[in-house]
């Protein structure tokens, strides 16, 4: 839970701005966009696993 304690003197947008900030900090943006749509379990399995391949070839071609 973000929580924001609006100082003495400061405008809405100054709070608002300073709201934005924590909640992009905290990574509630993020989770909100990665919960906008259900995925199915193999669909998310298969996207890691994908991508795993992808960290492998990296490494592989790093490595050499």
């Amino acid at each position: 839970m973000v929580k924001l304690v609006v100082r003495d003197r400061e405008t809405i947008q100054e709070a608002v701005r300073r709201f934005r900030k924590l909640v992009e900090r905290c990574g509630i943006k993020k989770e909100m966009r990665r919960r906008e749509f259900y995925g199915k379990p193999s669909e998310s399995n298969r996207r890691a696993s994908l991508q795993a391949e992808r960290r492998a070839r990296r490494t592989r071609l790093l490595s050499h």
